[in-house]
């Protein structure tokens, strides 16, 4: 496998999963190395650790390799071998149904372990298809059935998707959707620092092919009205906004239920300046990469500091942690949240911190934010619309947390000093994000904190 790590130091930033873009690759080492297929092709379980300098990052692979590719697989393609061609194995639907087929017999691989519910029966004769629009995990979908999502970015211990997930179905929670199978390891003593800590590789659960991304309902909606030129957003065929409360109030009703099947409590002061510290903190990481930051640091950490300074007894519980558009879908029954991961660039023990839902309120008003800012990005001629985005943005902002508000008796907005410190938190790190990943959406954030800051 020597010519296999040879291969990764080129291959992996290139993948958009890889989490340490823009950072020196110092070395890379195996942490675990299985045969889960032989034959043509063959494929290969791999874990791989990255040493960035300061630290070290650990992810999953799932190499095959074939004496030939066929066309469908040159895309995914690693690099030329002693034995074949490596490349990218969750694009290989022969590979993907031999996955599917041991998380139906629950194999155990030296130590790979495919487990699914006792009362689900998984179907083995499906087609595996990678769902195009990834970000920091690779999804397969299988026919109509199943879809299945590998973490890429690996961190010890059991995953907070899994189980948040798992606790809110066997509470009958009906705007989730239930998992039905997982993939797990114990992760090697170099990796987690402690021998035997069994860690989450991905899960399964029932695929909702019906169902629309909240994120794209929503920028048809502002497609709709930035084509109107003299209707307001509550007049336009496409408003969006009772969709909204719909999902501020289906958003309620999971934080609720959250903080009966999982620990909950009211904060203390000194939890209260440890969460400000860690904005200061991501603040300080940010102003290294993004300079564009710095005429707005002395305010950010203002709203911080006030942040600290609330008094004891701030509701905190398990949240999403990286709520948006993205992670709500809308089915033919209502909404359902999905992908309780967590921000994956943040480490595990801060994603399942008990912190106050209102970060998920505050990460869904950034993403109507961007909905109704992103055409502007892509588009500078239609930088005069900058009024109709700000009203669509405030319209389903409102929406949302009176839908919130219905659902609980708690608006958000009553929180405002809790609220604003969340929402300028997570624009600090949607510029560093646009910074290395997409530097022409940079305004959005940028101008979302300047008018936060007002």
């Amino acid at each position: 496998m020597a010519d296999v790590i040879d291969l990764l130091p080129e291959w992996l930033p290139q993948q958009r999963w890889f989490g340490a873009k823009g950072r020196r690759i110092h070395g890379i080492s195996l942490l675990a190395d299985r045969t889960i297929m032989e034959g043509n092709p063959t494929c290969r379980h791999v874990l791989v650790q990255v040493d960035l300098g300061e630290d070290k990052e650990t992810y999953q692979l799932l190499l095959g390799c074939r004496p030939e590719l066929p066309e469908r697989l040159v895309h995914v393609a690693i690099g030329a071998t002693g034995d074949g061609i490596l490349y990218d194995g969750l694009h290989d639907y022969v590979v993907t149904q031999v996955m599917l087929q041991m998380l139906a017999e629950q194999a155990d691989e030296q130590g790979l372990r495919f487990r699914h519910l006792t009362e689900v029966a998984l179907r083995t004769e499906l087609t595996g298809i990678v769902m195009s629009a990834e970000q920091s995990n690779t999804s397969v979908v299988f026919g109509d059935d199943y879809i299945l999502k590998l973490f890429r970015k690996v961190s010890p211990g059991l995953n907070p998707d899994l189980e948040i997930s798992r606790a809110l179905a066997e509470a009958g929670c009906t705007a989730i959707v239930p998992p039905l199978a997982w993939l797990e390891t114990d992760l090697p003593t170099a990796a987690s620092g402690t021998p035997g800590g069994t860690t989450t590789l991905g899960m399964m659960q029932p695929f909702l092919r019906s169902a629309s991304e909240g994120w794209q309902l929503a920028v048809t909606s502002v497609r709709d009205l930035y084509a109107e030129a003299d209707l307001h957003a509550d007049e336009v065929g496409g408003d969006f906004a009772a969709e909204s409360e719909r999902l501020g109030a289906a958003t309620a009703e999971v934080h609720s239920l959250l903080r009966e099947v999982l620990p909950s409590r009211g904060a203390d002061a000194e939890e209260n300046h440890a969460t400000a510290k860690l904005m200061h903190g991501r603040l300080d990481d940010a102003l290294e990469v993004v300079p564009e930051l710095a005429p707005f640091a002395e305010d950010l950490r203002t709203a911080y500091d006030a942040l600290a300074e609330l008094p004891p007894g701030v509701p905190v519980q398990r949240v999403h942690g990286d709520f948006h558009l993205g992670q709500a879908l809308r089915t033919d029954s209502g909404w359902v949240l999905i992908d309780f991961e967590g921000e994956p660039a943040r480490p595990l023990a801060e994603r399942t911190a008990l912190m106050s839902p209102l970060r998920d309120v505050a990460g869904m008003l950034r993403s109507f934010d961007y909905a109704a800012r992103h055409l502007l990005a892509e588009q500078p001629a239609a930088a005069g619309l900058e009024y109709r985005a700000n009203e669509w943005a405030e319209r389903n902002t409102d929406a949302f947390c009176t839908g919130y508000a219905r659902a609980t008796g708690s608006d958000p907005r009553d929180d405002d000093v809790l609220l604003r410190a969340f929402e300028l938190d997570k624009a600090v790190y949607e510029v560093v994000y646009e910074a290395r990943n997409r530097p022409t959406w940079l305004p959005i954030p940028l101008g979302s904190i300047e008018r936060l800051l007002r």
